[in-house]
């Protein structure tokens, strides 16, 4: 069978592939978006019902889109994010054809080959916006039948796991509020604390992505770190947005947790059967956070010296520590009446699809500001892909216009240096 020619096709319609095809319809590029379900599909399916994006509404802007109602300092349900995306999609119509899964991307002459379960598509320039959570990271020392082993984007809310009690492994962003709510049904949670990155939601009267734009950090390039790779693998920030004005500065964090009788155990160390090793790391993995939090709100407040801003803030008030029992370092998940292990421990590159040299031993694309060494390959939306802000949905837009002015023009635009603070 003949391949169908065409341009340009994006893999992903999410947030970041509907970015480069928003700026692809302004060059007049000829193109097209492919993705294995709906626009947003990952947000549809694999997101718990409660969720609400970490970012402020004010941070939700794309490529000649951004929020506009009445609550710039809310957080979006997911559910509205999808409705956002859609809405997106549809003001510049965008070509979508969804329900189509590709399941190889092979090179082919002058350009690539992309084969679906319908049909092949040939195309000069690919690009891949499928996102930083290819698959679920499911250690391989967990071996048990005794209880339900769940990853997180499997969860759905307190009612779907089985009855008993609940093992969360991770304590960045989705296993601090997967813990909170379990906790606020009722359930007894442990959770297995591992590397983590404690922040608060606001500080001094401000949104904690208030002072991280203006501070200039996440516009920060990966460029300017000594190791790449381990400023790719920080943790998540522990936050949560929350829906209801009066609840969304409340804080969450280990010690909020631990006060409504969250027990906080060190990290998982194995499951066999149905006994759980834990480590005895918990207390040095509390005082690392404790110190990169107090680093960080110092810089904050030279920040506010710096500009003149210091009087007209709130005055400057910090989370305590976390205070905790000697945890153990087995569980009898049976006996403790544990029904559930779920699993908030991350995702790994998923890109076993992509037949050309450019993916890495642990499945990331090699890329410099989204640009592959395969001529007419790019990638969007990686973790910290060029800018700290690179997998938030505010900063995919940056990404997306490096992308497509090279796609368009064969070079990168100049890089805009923000002073760190």
């Amino acid at each position: 069978m003949n391949a169908q020619q065409i341009d340009t096709v994006v893999v992903g319609a999410g947030h970041a592939g509907l970015a480069v095809s928003r700026l692809l319809t302004q060059e007049g590029r000829e193109h097209v978006v492919l993705d294995r379900g709906r626009v947003g599909e990952r947000w549809r399916s694999e997101r718990w019902d409660s969720l609400h994006l970490l970012t402020p509404n004010w941070m939700t802007r794309l490529p000649g889109w951004y929020y506009s109602g009445p609550d710039p300092e809310g957080f979006l349900p997911a559910a509205r994010f999808v409705r956002h995306l859609q809405r997106y999609a549809d003001s510049f119509d965008a070509p979508v054809l969804t329900g189509t899964d590709v399941r190889a991307l092979r090179p082919a002459p002058d350009g690539y080959d992309l084969h679906t379960d319908e049909v092949t598509l040939r195309a000069r320039n690919v690009v891949v916006a499928t996102g930083p959570h290819g698959a679920p990271r499911v250690p391989a020392s967990i071996a048990t039948s005794d209880v339900e082993v769940l990853t997180s984007n499997r969860y759905r809310n307190p009612a779907s796991l089985a009855p008993g009690g609940v093992l969360v492994v991770g304590a960045s962003a989705s296993g601090v509020q997967i813990a909170d709510e379990l906790s606020r049904a009722g359930r007894q949670v442990t959770l297995a604390v591992g590397r983590h990155t404690r922040v608060p939601r606001r500080y001094r009267g401000m949104d904690l992505f208030w002072w991280l734009d203006s501070t200039g950090r996440l516009a920060r390039t990966v460029d300017t770190f000594h190791d790449p790779c381990e400023a790719r693998d920080e943790p998540s920030l522990q936050l949560v947005g929350r829906g209801d004005p009066a609840l969304r500065d409340l804080p969450l964090d280990l010690r909020v947790l631990a006060e409504r009788g969250v027990r906080l155990t060190g990290r998982l160390r194995s499951v066999q059967g149905r006994v759980a090793e834990l480590g005895d790391d918990l207390t040095d993995r509390l005082h690392a956070a404790d110190r990169a939090l107090h680093g960080l709100l110092d810089s904050f407040d030279r920040f506010a010296v710096e500009t003149g801003l210091d009087a007209e803030l709130l005055p400057a008030e910090r989370p305590g520590p976390v205070e905790v029992a000697p945890p153990p370092r087995r569980l009898d998940l049976v006996a403790e009446g544990i029904g559930t292990i779920l699993l908030a421990t991350g995702y790994r590159p998923a890109h076993d699809w992509v037949e050309v040299p450019v993916v890495g031993p642990d499945g990331s694309i090699e890329q410099h500001r989204g640009v592959t060494p395969a001529p007419g390959l790019y990638v969007v939306g990686q973790r910290f892909q060029h800018r700290r802000d690179s997998g938030f949905i505010d900063g995919a837009r940056h990404d997306a216009h490096a992308v497509v002015a090279h796609l368009t023009t064969g070079s990168l635009p100049p890089v805009r240096v923000n002073q760190l603070r």
